[in-house]
């Protein structure tokens, strides 16, 4: 069994632990637009004491940040996938070879049918 199989089962049997990882989610995003607001003074004069350490040292701790931010959204958005969706799955163009016209042509054709299953 997957973890994206468990992420959804529990999700979906605790709805209001669900929308406490979503409203999680929304809290860091909102605090670590403030963080970066308030404290990007210091950070830069922290910065340049090290460039090579401390810079690396704020590339991972971004990394980690963002990579938590998606982690709570996608245990909070679990609860409403469908029971026949793959849980990793990237969509069609991906996959292919084939070229289209220009560069975004995939992205474009995804964005384009993005919402269309949910209707």
């Amino acid at each position: 069994m997957t973890v994206c199989t468990n992420i959804k089962r529990f999700s979906r049997a605790h709805e209001t632990i669900a929308d406490v990882f979503s409203l999680l989610a929304v809290v860091l995003l909102f605090a670590s637009i403030w963080a970066t607001l308030e404290y990007h003074q210091p950070v830069l004069h922290w910065l340049g004491a090290n460039v090579v350490v401390n810079t690396s040292l704020l590339v991972v701790g971004l990394a980690a940040n963002a990579f938590l931010i998606v982690g709570l959204l996608a245990v909070g958005s679990a609860r409403h996938s469908e029971d026949n969706e793959r849980c990793f799955g990237t969509f069609r163009g991906r996959r292919s070879q084939r070229g289209g016209r220009s560069l975004f042509s995939n992205w474009i054709r995804h964005m384009e049918n993005v919402g269309k299953r949910h209707r």
